[in-house]
């Protein structure tokens, strides 16, 4: 595998080539690695909701959700929070500010699309009937937790998790064997699900899902039943309480990480 030193002069012509990549490029790739997060989005909350000890539905969710990452990295899309490793190649003076900001928000837009499609898929083509629509209320459930966060608690659950999301980008592009690279890119995704870390792109799943199914009265009726708080599982709730603060967090972490590892690995230049 890379040394990190070897990472970071690799990743400056990474991120070079992310910031002058066509916008349509860069869109269609978005939407397709919103998609794929938003997958193991919907894997994780299919796979435990019917598992009642806390613990387990944790560890399933630990080995399930990694699997989105890891097909976004061996299909070369583009995901937003991995990409803020690109702050390794402005400071290495390969990009502009200006040009990582670019592929941000193309890309943000994308993962976004991307996610809500399958939101949108799952919510209103009967994926979440199983149980006898046990699987919405869990949908509708975590949507729930979510917007309930403080604005200060999700900025920082946000910075944990693009650390270790970052950590595993790093990870599974210093490795240079498929294996390598699912390994590497698992093992941190694995412990930021397990810790509860917050990751914008999956709540661009898990937050619409839950409202989706909202608007279908049988899992409406159903979560009533459940004693559910649904008052603050709405579309402002989503973007200000969850959205907004964690996708700061996430710059912050991912950005912030990049600057770490190019400060501390990357070659000086010699007279």
């Amino acid at each position: 595998m890379l040394t990190p030193s070897e990472f970071i002069e690799a990743y400056e012509g990474i991120g070079e080539n992310k910031a002058k990549a066509p916008f349509l490029k860069l869109f269609l790739l978005g939407i397709l690695a919103g998609f794929l997060i938003a997958m193991g989005s919907a894997v994780t909350n299919t796979a435990s909701h019917a598992i009642e000890n806390v613990s387990a539905a944790k560890i399933i969710c630990g080995m399930l959700f990694p699997f989105g990452l890891i097909m976004v990295i061996l299909t070369g899309a583009e995901l937003f929070t991995g990409n803020c490793l690109m702050a390794i190649s402005v400071l290495s003076r390969k990009i502009s500010i200006s040009g990582m900001l670019r592929n941000f928000v193309i890309v943000y837009i994308g993962n976004f699309v991307g996610a809500m499609l399958l939101a949108v898929s799952c919510a209103f083509c009967g994926q979440m009937n199983l149980s006898g629509g046990g699987l919405a209320v869990t949908t509708i459930k975590v949507a729930v937790t979510k917007t309930s966060l403080t604005f200060g608690h999700a900025i920082v659950l946000g910075i944990l998790c693009n650390i270790l999301v970052c950590i595993a980008v790093m990870c599974a592009i210093s490795a240079k064997s498929t294996a390598g690279k699912a390994i590497g890119a698992f093992v941190p995704i694995c412990f930021f699900v397990l810790c509860g870390f917050e990751h914008c792109v999956a709540n661009m799943y898990y937050i619409p899902a839950g409202i989706f199914a909202m608007n279908v009265p049988k899992y409406a009726d159903l979560a009533a039943k459940a004693g559910l708080n649904t008052s603050v599982l709405t579309w402002g709730g989503f973007f200000i309480h969850n959205l907004i603060p964690v996708t700061i967090g996430n710059i912050i972490g991912g950005c912030g990480f990049a600057a770490l590892i190019w400060a501390s690995y990357r070659k000086k230049k010699t007279n």
